[in-house]
């Protein structure tokens, strides 16, 4: 049976996408996600944003939808969770200010528990310090970010996604499809019970 109880850390103008699509691709999936934002509760919303490749030097954004959120940051126990999501867009920036929030990051880390982030998700790893010797992809502009703390960053397309052990990382939203499926598989190896030799 898979791991199946996820937490997901966002905040407002969050990447519409790099929300939305997870959140509902893993309830569809059968998995159980807590979508929490520090200063809010559950039934309240983030805003997001809609971060598109149109030609210019970066992305540009737009205003999104109202993400609802399903739980209440101050209420959650990182300890109660099989998994951790992180999506992108400018939430990261801000939420890596926050101590409670780096030490749910670093809890899932010190228990070698899957780890999801893409995009600026990257900003939040760096910052709690975990992505020493790791590999790991992100936006291209939050290169230096993981490089300065230690990480190795995977310069790869826009379109695929890279697992280090229990971290999976991606570029941006066009990696959906790449990242969800090698998070959900390492989602449920971490499930299979460890069998000892006779």
């Amino acid at each position: 049976m898979p791991a199946s109880k996820i937490l997901m850390i966002t905040g407002d103008f969050t990447e519409d996408y790099e929300t939305m699509v997870p959140f509902q691709a893993l309830l569809a999936c059968g998995y159980t996600v807590d979508a929490v934002c520090p200063g809010k509760k559950a039934g309240e919303t983030v805003a997001t944003a809609i971060h598109d490749f149109e030609g210019d030097q970066t992305y540009s954004e737009k205003r999104g939808h109202n993400f609802a959120l399903n739980a209440t940051f101050d209420s959650v126990r990182s300890e109660n969770y099989d998994a951790l999501v992180i999506p992108g867009g400018r939430a990261p920036e801000y939420l890596r200010l926050n101590a409670d929030v780096i030490k749910s990051v670093r809890h899932f880390f010190d228990a070698g528990k899957p780890v999801a982030a893409i995009c600026h998700g990257a900003q939040l790893l760096a910052a709690a310090g975990v992505l020493k010797g790791r590999t790991c992809s992100a936006y291209p502009a939050c290169r230096p970010e993981v490089e300065l703390a230690g990480g190795i960053y995977a310069d790869i397309s826009i379109t695929d996604a890279v697992s280090d052990g229990n971290l999976v990382t991606a570029p941006a939203w066009p990696a959906h499809p790449s990242w969800l499926r090698q998070f959900m598989a390492v989602l449920d190896a971490s499930s299979i019970p460890e069998t000892n030799a006779a």
